[in-house]
């Protein structure tokens, strides 16, 4: 085997990094999913929260109020678009683990 062939063989296995699985420090595994735990609980407050705030919005600007009106339905779709976020949330993460 020429040093060219060995040099040509050797460099691109050489070359790549360890590429290891993700995983927690040690002992840290049941506090990192309480707090996801504790997040994901958050975000479904805050979105029925907010949900519920901007039907209210919308029934306070029916009448003459027509900017609060708008501003309660875009708050809607916008607390929608969140919990939908947040409930894929994991599975986004996981698509683009190697």
């Amino acid at each position: 085997m020429s040093l060219t062939a060995l040099f040509t063989e050797a460099v691109p296995l050489l070359a790549q990094p360890p590429d290891p699985a993700p995983a927690p420090p040690p002992g840290l595994q049941g506090f990192g999913n309480s707090v996801i735990s504790w997040t994901k609980w958050g975000l479904l407050i805050a979105g029925m929260v907010g949900i519920i705030v901007s039907a209210i919005m919308i029934a306070i600007g029916r009448r003459n109020r027509h900017q609060t009106a708008y501003d309660g339905l875009t708050g809607v779709g916008w607390g929608l678009v969140a919990l939908a976020i947040g409930s894929v949330a994991a599975t986004l993460v996981g698509a683009f683990q190697l």
